[in-house]
């Protein structure tokens, strides 16, 4: 059976030394191995668009098979039942980063998706809301700026969230589509700046990173050579 192995193959990439690595970066290993991306991804080249075996590695449970799952799937099978069930099994910030920015931002529901997890009270479940919309003002090229417009409003309103891996997404979000091109880079601008009179420690530090990023003058150059706008 192909799940099997796949998970076998996986055993033999085991590394304590990674694991306890990845402990330290605030990953959740309960149920892992130690196993780095970069082969992860070497693996995934071998399996790539098999939605069954996805599916299969998920539900095992284990932390690098869950990671595998969101590099092989094929995001044209992927249903809202499914991002929904495995959003909700997120418990570590890595799983949740890579399934949607390299899975769920591919499907039709991601901007969607996005707004609906952004208002959720669980704390992975609103990371992965920020996580795609930042995964999708980074791929997502031809996607309509009203958009990420309808997005800022919402960071603007969620900035407040005082919890670690939230606060961190919604920055994340913030500045990634302010680096998109100059008129979301201007009014992202704006937004940090409405943040930062908020009262909440989150909130003004959100708005900090952002604007100290945005004064960049080399990411200001890069916006302007990129997007000409």
């Amino acid at each position: 059976m192909k799940t099997n192995e796949v998970l076998t193959l996986l055993k033999t990439h085991a590394n304590l030394s990674y694991l306890k690595g990845m402990s330290r970066f605030g990953i959740d290993t309960s149920n892992a191995l130690g196993i780095s991306i970069p082969i992860l991804r070497k693996i995934a080249g071998k399996y790539k668009n098999d939605h069954l075996l996805a599916l299969e590695l998920w539900n095992s449970g284990i932390h690098e098979a869950r990671m595998l799952a969101a590099f092989i799937d094929d995001p044209a099978l992927v249903t809202r039942s499914q991002m929904d069930q495995w959003v909700h099994e997120f418990n570590s910030w890595d799983i949740c980063d890579q399934a949607c920015g390299f899975l769920f931002d591919q499907t039709p529901f991601a901007y969607k998706k996005a707004v609906e997890w952004s208002a959720a009270e669980e704390e992975f479940v609103k990371r992965a809301g920020f996580a795609m919309m930042a995964a999708l003002a980074v791929h997502d090229k031809e996607g309509d700026d009203k958009k990420f417009i309808q997005f800022l409003a919402i960071i603007e309103k969620k900035a407040n969230d005082e919890r670690n891996f939230v606060k961190k997404a919604v920055n994340w979000a913030l500045r990634q589509i302010g680096k998109r091109n100059m008129n979301l880079y201007k009014l992202a601008k704006d937004t940090a700046l409405k943040i930062q009179k908020q009262d909440s420690k989150s909130a003004r530090w959100i708005a900090a990173d952002a604007l100290r990023e945005f004064k960049n003058e080399k990411i200001i150059t890069r916006i302007k050579k990129n997007n000409g706008k």
